[in-house]
């Protein structure tokens, strides 16, 4: 599997009893490492007010991290346009590309921006499979036609109606200031980049540096909606969330296919999707490494904010109650945590079912030496195939 590239996704978290300061080196560290284990991008996400990330503005990250690495591509993964403006965006990354050319991808999510129209409905759903049909149905998950687990959709209604969430957007945003619509905010981003930007009133926008950059630009989504529209009737290359979103993965991949136009960039639908790793000698060490995850899910899906990545022992120390369990249970179910040879079966069944041209590693451990060895254990594995 080799011939399937492995990409990066940091979101530059912060362990208990750590620190931002060491967070950003272990993080520049870890894409130096991961250059040389043979990963082909880096991608850091962008999060805020959260006590347990630092990543919070991926383009800063970026250039620190370009001066530490020479030949990986580097990358977003992803702006988030709701805050921001297409000249922003591009200037930004313009700048970067100004010293590192050739290197750099542009990712663009929507997150808070106005409200998600919701998803086209599926004609038809993947039938449970298998042995698993019985434990499957109680869980109400449901699964691809090669096995690969589709748990139930989850609602992210409460985090969005957090109190918290809306203070989020009180300070991101100016005062009376409104998002853009996505798919215009796009459209905009082009036209900087390729030199075509005209105003409505038809006054040439040119953005140096930014203008004529030699960037990728990809869209990341999470379902078959906005996103995945937008990505493909523009040709872009696009990017699913299998471990933030498990349940909509194959609609977001299937419905960025059935919108794609061939591109001066791109002329058939290229797709990258994303999980959450964690590997080590054994599955028991691979799953002590990752016990912590649980906790650090719940902290974000109550709208808490991702707290510190908590120690195996902090973890074990949590009194869970069933409605701790409900909250996360999709996002345990569809962690791959195991040897070298388990996790890189559980990516080939998801390439398998999604038709990746590219996956995105996520994996987050309390020490970072664990999450370097997991990242170098899964390239040895993944190599030799």
């Amino acid at each position: 599997m080799a011939t399937t590239p492995l990409t990066v996704l940091d979101l530059v978290p912060i362990s208990s009893g750590s620190n931002p300061a060491e967070a950003l080196r272990n993080s520049i560290a870890l894409a130096r490492a991961t250059e040389s284990f043979g990963y082909y991008r880096y991608w850091f996400a962008e999060h805020h007010l959260n006590p347990g990330v630092a990543g919070t503005s991926p383009a800063v990250v970026l250039a620190l991290t370009a001066d530490a690495t020479s030949t990986i591509r580097i990358g977003s993964g992803a702006v988030q346009l709701g805050h921001r403006t297409a000249l922003s965006t591009v200037e930004e990354f313009g700048l970067i590309d100004a010293l590192h050319p050739g290197r750099l991808d542009l990712g663009l999510g929507r997150s808070g921006g106005r409200p998600p129209q919701p998803p086209p409905q599926q004609d038809r759903e993947p039938a449970l499979v298998g042995a698993a049909q019985q434990g499957d149905a109680a869980k109400g998950n449901r699964r691809a036609p090669n096995g690969l687990l589709l748990p139930p959709r989850f609602s992210f209604e409460r985090l969005l109606k957090s109190p918290r969430i809306g203070m989020q957007k009180r300070l991101l945003q100016l005062p009376g200031a409104s998002s853009q619509d996505y798919g215009e905010q796009v459209a905009d981003i082009l036209a900087l980049l390729n030199g075509t930007y005209r105003s409505p009133e038809g006054v040439e926008g040119h953005v140096i540096p930014g203008e004529g950059a030699n960037v990728q630009v990809w869209i990341l989504g999470s379902s078959g909606g906005q996103s995945a529209t937008v990505g493909g009737e523009n040709g872009l290359r696009f990017a699913a969330n299998y471990h933030v979103s498990p349940a909509t993965v194959l609609e977001a991949v299937e419905g960025y296919r059935a919108a794609f136009k061939p591109s001066a960039d791109l002329d058939r639908p290229y797709v990258s999707v994303s999980a959450d790793v964690v590997v080590a000698k054994d599955e028991s060490q691979a799953r002590e490494l990752a016990s912590g995850y649980g906790l650090w899910v719940r902290s974000i899906r109550t709208a808490e904010g991702a707290i510190q990545f908590p120690t195996p022992q902090e973890a074990r120390a949590h009194a869970w109650t069933d409605e701790d369990r409900a909250l996360v249970a999709d996002r345990i179910d569809t962690q791959f945590v195991g040897s070298p040879a388990q996790v890189a079966d559980k990516l080939e069944q998801l390439q398998e079912a999604t038709g990746a041209d590219e996956l995105i590693i996520t994996t987050i451990t309390h020490d970072h030496a664990d999450r370097v060895r997991s990242y170098r254990l899964l390239a040895d594995e993944w190599h030799r195939r």
